[in-house]
């Protein structure tokens, strides 16, 4: 089986009237290659007449972004011309490459009405050779996930990238990452393989899982070692995972607020693109 090496309990890191849980970057683990952060946004509930969430217009280059909506909803525009309004169940994968500028806010009807939100956004890394990359972005909704079951339907696998058995996620990943999220019933069990030399991303958004022999409960990462290659998993309640792994990249990185780059030259350059306006203009 693959070794766990230590397990991380998320930080809380508010935003604004945001209640935030940082899972990544940390003391502990910066990142654990090609995976860069993870916030943890909500459980929490809005009242009617809401302000919304706070991510207004603001710069990424460098990386990707995959943002699951687990309750609530996000209305996303951006530089590169996408748009939409992703409700629960669905997510978004926005390739920020050479640069753009996007913004993440509530929809109209969700501020006016209010609901519970829950929100999960990971940043990944890409490779130097595509960190110049156009900008693309991607929204689907719950209905536009395919899902692989597992134990008589107690475990059901959202794939979005890579693949699960099989069934393919609906996102070609640029660096071959394979991520889902996987809702457990109790006593649901699966078992996995994963290459030793990839690095696994397995986070505890709800519930409490045992994961080769030891316990995980909600907001917890679980970081493993690259020795082994099982995963055992079994949910000793209700559990929500995120799960993906991918081959390290190995590159140096650099990374300053909205861009993550190689080098201190490239993410100075950044910031003058971004002030020529060479990452578009929010109208």
């Amino acid at each position: 089986m693959r070794k766990i090496k230590k397990k991380h309990k998320a930080i809380y890191a508010p935003v604004d009237d945001l209640i935030t849980y940082r899972a990544i970057p940390r003391r502990e683990v910066e990142y654990i290659d090609p995976f860069l952060f993870l916030n943890h946004h909500g459980p929490q509930h809005y009242e009617a007449n809401n302000r919304g969430l706070p991510f207004g217009p603001h710069p990424h280059r460098g990386f990707e972004t995959l943002t699951f909506i687990l309750e609530g909803d996000i209305m996303h525009q951006d530089t590169g011309g996408g748009k939409s309004v992703i409700e629960a169940g669905g997510i978004q994968w926005m390739t920020a490459g050479s640069g753009l500028i996007h913004a993440e806010i509530s929809s109209d009807a969700f501020k006016k009405s209010g609901g519970d939100l829950e929100i999960l956004q990971l940043w990944f890394n890409l490779p130097a050779r595509y960190k110049m990359t156009e900008p693309k972005y991607v929204g689907l909704q719950k209905d536009q996930l395919p899902t692989a079951t597992e134990d008589d339907g107690k475990v059901k696998i959202h794939v979005v990238s890579g693949s699960w058995d099989n069934v393919k996620g609906p996102i070609d990943s640029l660096s071959n990452i394979s991520i889902a999220s996987i809702d457990m019933d109790k006593g649901g069990r699966f078992v996995t393989n994963v290459a030793a030399e990839h690095n696994i991303f397995f986070y505890v958004v709800r519930g409490a899982v045992r994961v080769n022999g030891e316990t995980a409960e909600k907001l917890t990462l679980v970081e493993f070692e690259n020795e082994g290659e099982e995963l055992q998993v079994e949910a000793l309640e209700d559990a929500v995972l995120l799960f993906g792994h991918a081959h390290p990249f190995n590159e140096p990185v650099v990374s300053h607020g909205p861009f993550v780059m190689n080098t201190e030259e490239e993410i100075k350059e950044a910031f003058r693109d971004y002030q020529l306006g060479k990452m578009g203009r929010w109208e």
